[in-house]
């Protein structure tokens, strides 16, 4: 399936089974296993559009749902109907809809993202998040649906690094800039590379933060312990902290907006 990542496309990334807390990523690029759990779980890829395999005919290759591009929605047909029905609004193939008349895979793919980042989702649903893939519940709530989509959206964007949010913290010492030991010290919201330079304003919360097994501010910097970073890694990096930041909020609204609208089960 990967080679339906060389040309532009969006993923979902996920695990069937794991020991580790419920995790999904997305990804825009190609990825090895076992990227989002810190044991043994496998990583499964779930490409939104599929495109034809180049080394086939065409004769083999004709698909009337397929766009101009040749790229089709990786979406069941039933699937695609069912939501169609419930929202009342046609889908479109390619793309994202207006969401007063149409929605699209991309909206599917945004509205499905924030769906398994409420938190309230993740606890509901725990135990069997723990033994199969995550199943997606479908609103038959527009408005409901247009801002997940929204949220969706906003997460996917800082997870692919496509979009940034306000830098939280600032890294005042100028140094070698190699990370010798991570330490985080929370009264001071400081993460220290050396004896000398740190990262300031990291908020607890964001530190914290796994996603599966992996605390990400801390495995990003020990997974470089020994490399001098360059401007690029400390900016990177910076912006890391802000989009988990921002991430944690996202979620939170998340939560809030579906509580709003009657909460669990979605309906």
């Amino acid at each position: 399936m990967n080679f339906h990542l060389l040309r532009w496309n969006l993923s979902l990334v996920t695990t069937r089974q794991t020991k580790e807390p419920f995790a999904v990523v997305a990804t825009n690029l190609i990825c090895g296993q076992h990227k989002i759990a810190a044991v043994y779980d496998r990583s499964y890829f779930s490409p939104l559009y599929l495109y034809p395999d180049d080394k086939l005919s065409d004769l083999f290759n004709d698909d009337p749902t397929a766009t101009p591009s040749g790229r089709r929605p990786n979406l069941a047909p039933e699937f695609v109907a069912n939501f169609s029905a419930r929202l009342n609004l046609t889908f479109i193939s390619d793309g994202k809809g207006d969401l007063i008349k149409t929605f699209g895979p991309e909206d599917v793919f945004y509205y499905m993202y924030a769906v398994f980042h409420a938190p309230a989702y993740r606890s509901r649903y725990a135990e069997f998040l723990k033994i199969d893939f995550p199943r997606l519940p479908l609103t038959s709530n527009v408005e409901l649906f247009r801002a997940l989509c929204r949220h969706g959206e906003e997460l996917t964007g800082l997870h692919l690094m496509d979009q940034r949010a306000p830098l939280l913290t600032s890294y005042p010492v100028p140094g070698h800039n190699t990370v010798e030991k991570v330490e985080y010290k929370e009264s001071e919201r400081r993460v220290w590379l050396n004896k000398q330079q740190y990262f300031e304003g990291v908020p607890p919360e964001v530190w914290g933060f796994h996603v599966g097994g992996y605390q990400v501010a801390n495995k990003w910097l020990k997974d470089r312990k020994g490399r001098q970073l360059t401007y690029d890694d400390l900016t990177h990096y910076q912006h890391v902290v802000s989009a988990l930041g921002r991430t944690i909020e996202l979620m939170g609204e998340i939560d809030e907006m579906l509580a709003a609208h009657g909460g669990w089960p979605v309906s």
